[in-house]
């Protein structure tokens, strides 16, 4: 009888495996595979390097003690981790959800499939989507919630996507910082317990942590080989990622929008959807994810991500506030002379009944100040012909001061808990616009609508954000719906950035938030650019922009020549070493030209010149990052090459300096091995040429040996300093 019984329940578990559709979402280079079983929960199965017919059919199923549901569900399980928890119309906290379909299409850019996902209890459907990018190896996982119930449901946990990542010497790569000081490098190994990164500023979101992170598969990263997933959140407002690492086999990571006091009412019929969550795969390291990224972003995501940036001056650390019709002339004229192209004047330039002196009046009185400007912009486009640049500007769309029009005007238009006094924020008086509800949105909008169809010779907006949210609480939103406040801001703000580029689409338009408080993928379709920190320190941007470039592309990145002392923190570097660090991103300047020697001048007008040749191959090239500044060795390097592996641009930076140092030779990447490439430094001050100028080696050498440079840049007596870098341009033969 018990053996009856066995090789009956044998049946029932073969009957069901065989039920089970294997789906597979494939790109270049990865393999996603999930099973999907009718009635069942969809569950993992694989995600990594591509796999082919034959693998795929003998393919193992996930063993050993864990879950591995797609997307696991409250109620059922409780002591596990969930991915979507609600709270039915009849007060019920479970969730159970089964599948009842698959689709998958053909896209212009690779697949989309859809796993439809239904409660057998209750008329709630969730749908499971991956949208693949096949050339890019890049995955976007989101899910949509439906509530079919006749009253409201309420959304407690709702994560866009979670990845089961096996247990090993599984090692994390997340980001960290603070104002001026931002995208700083964290590795660590994944241990029991939780790692929890979230953020709740409201408007910005990475400053002091990033939506984005790396898992090494194979113990501590590197940057050129070992197996990495990378996975970015595509979301502008509050984000939690988690991974949990229980008494399991695997570590589970969450990613989705922070749910902290935002629980969501879903009423009848709405469907909740979430961010996206990018995912990619390599198996040559930190760098090859970056890669995968780089070429996604530029194609994709990034707002004219196919056009050459220019080389631009911002009048900001010039200047401050101290905006006048004659020294903007002069700025104008001052760059271009040294070759460049573009002239942005920063804050300072508005306000009529409060005059915008320092940073706590004016927001919102988007007037020009005559007392300032006594031709208006019309004279400031007038100079900028004059002189051969491009003309941008700056405003703060999001933000009113106390002490404003606007503010005197609209009261009801600020974000603000109910019965209380609003907190104040940037000079005591700043005070963000409640973009939940459209007339400020129109507001927001007519701003650009009234300079641009105006002016329509504008080439460049500064969108900055100088404040997070520091009020919990809507004037427009109902009482009850008080929770929806961070979500409804982002949709608000994704509408205004949408309908500004369906009337404005080649405006170049750059995200700052206090620096880099909107380095992220939720809001770049609609921008150009960002701008990494309000730290222009050149030794403290390596640390900066490398942690950026792991997601985020150099034509994204602006990276500006400043003045020294450095007016963030004092520091004293060499001219030569702020541009070459500039050089690696988008090339500006934040500077007052005035100030700077005939020399330095000549320095920047050289550094323009050369930087206009490798521009094609630093904002469109293929990162490959050597040594970490991280790693305190002493020094930085890394490399952009071209798609045709013909031309590369090679970046070493000193980071310390001390006598009797021994540092590495630095070994390239990237190059084609067979390939005789010519080297040239640029930006040379040395008194004599490097002994390997004009000279060939092969990739194949550069590689495996690479170069000697001297440590120190080899000058008069006079003008030596402990700043010593190099720039090298490669040139296949």
């Amino acid at each position: 009888m018990k053996q009856k019984l066995m090789i009956a329940m044998m049946l029932c578990l073969t009957t069901a495996t065989a039920k089970a559709e294997q789906v597979v979402v494939d790109t270049k280079g990865t393999t996603l595979v999930l099973n999907v079983e009718k009635g069942q929960q969809p569950r993992y199965v694989y995600y990594g390097a591509k796999l082919n017919t034959q693998e795929l059919q003998h393919l193992q199923q996930p063993t050993g003690f864990g879950r591995t549901e797609v997307y696991p569900v409250h109620g059922l399980n409780t002591p596990a981790e969930a991915a979507l928890a609600m709270r039915h119309s009849d007060g019920n906290l479970s969730t159970a959800l089964i599948a009842e379909g698959t689709t998958q299409r053909t896209t212009d850019h690779g697949s989309t499939t859809t796993i439809t996902l239904k409660d057998p209890a209750y008329p709630i459907t969730v749908t499971l989507n991956y949208n693949t990018y096949f050339s890019e190896d890049i995955i976007e996982a989101w899910t949509e919630i439906t509530n079919g119930e006749k009253q409201t449901v309420t959304l407690t946990t709702f994560a866009s996507a979670m990845l089961p990542i096996r247990r090993g010497n599984v090692w994390m790569t997340s980001f960290y910082g603070s104002w001026a000081n931002e995208a700083l490098v964290c590795e660590e190994p994944l241990t029991p317990g939780q790692k929890v990164i979230v953020n709740k500023d409201g408007t910005r979101n990475a400053h002091t942590s990033h939506g984005e992170v790396m898992f090494s598969l194979d113990g501590k990263a590197r940057e050129n080989q070992g197996q990495v997933i990378g996975a970015a959140l595509c979301y502008s407002g509050n984000y939690r990622l988690k991974v949990n690492t229980d008494d399991t086999e695997y570590h589970y990571f969450f990613a989705g929008i922070n749910e902290d006091n935002s629980e969501y009412h879903l009423k009848k019929g709405e469907t909740f959807v979430t961010p996206k969550l990018a995912l990619s795969f390599s198996q040559q390291g930190l760098s090859g994810v970056s890669r995968n990224f780089h070429k996604w972003g530029r194609k994709y995501m990034l707002a004219h991500g196919d056009r050459e940036r220019k080389i631009l001056l911002n009048s900001w650390e010039g200047v401050y506030f101290d905006i006048n019709q004659q020294g903007m002339d002069q700025m104008m004229a001052d760059i271009a002379s040294m070759g460049g192209e573009l002239f942005v004047m920063d804050d300072g330039w508005f306000g009529d009944k409060y005059p915008r002196k320092t940073d706590n009046s004016s927001l919102g009185d988007w007037v020009v100040d005559k007392n300032k400007l006594p031709e208006g912009i019309e004279g400031l486009l007038r100079d900028a012909k004059k002189r051969g640049v491009k003309f941008g500007i700056w405003i703060e769309p999001e933000m009113t001061n106390s002490v404003s029009e606007l503010y005197e005007q609209h009261p009801d238009w600020i974000i603000k808990a109910p019965k209380r006094d609003a907190v104040l924020g940037r000079g005591g008086t700043q005070l963000v616009l409640d973009l939940c509800n459209p007339k400020v949105q129109d507001f927001c909008f007519s701003i650009f609508d009234n300079l641009l169809s105006k002016y329509p010779e504008i080439d460049y907006i500064k969108w900055d954000a100088n404040m997070p949210i520091l009020n919990h609480g809507s004037q427009y939103l109902p009482m009850a719906d008080q929770s929806h406040l961070y979500i409804e801001y982002h949709r608000g703000l994704q509408k205004l950035c949408e309908r500004i580029r369906a009337k404005y689409p080649d405006i170049t338009i750059q995200a700052c938030a206090s620096g880099g408080g909107r380095a992220n993928w939720g809001v770049l379709p609609w921008f150009d650019e960002f701008w990494v920190s309000d730290n222009t320190d050149a030794l403290q941007r390596i640390y900066m922009q490398w942690g950026t470039s792991y997601f985020f592309p150099a034509i994204a990145m602006a990276s500006h020549i400043s003045a020294t002392p450095n007016h963030t923190v004092f520091r004293t570097t060499a001219m030569k070493y702020r541009i070459d660090v500039a050089m690696s991103g988008r090339l500006g300047m934040e500077i007052q030209p005035k100030n700077m020697t005939d020399e330095e001048k000549a320095l920047c007008r050289q550094a323009i010149k050369e930087y206009k040749q490798i521009r094609p191959i630093v904002q469109f090239g293929n990162i490959y990052r050597l040594v970490s500044p991280y790693d305190k060795k002493g020094l930085a390097s890394m490399m952009y090459v071209n798609d045709e592996q013909s031309k590369a641009v090679w970046y070493w930076w000193k980071t310390e300096s001390f006598q009797n140092e021994h540092l590495p030779r630095v070994q390239m990447a990237g190059l084609d091995a067979a390939r005789m490439y010519k080297v040239h430094e640029l930006n040379r001050i040395d008194l004599k040429p490097l002994d390997c100028e004009g000279k060939s080696f092969s990739g194949a050498y550069l590689m495996s040996h690479g170069l000697d440079v001297p440590y120190r840049n080899e000058v008069d007596w006079g003008k030596k300093n402990e700043w010593a870098s190099r720039v090298l341009l490669l040139e296949a033969e």
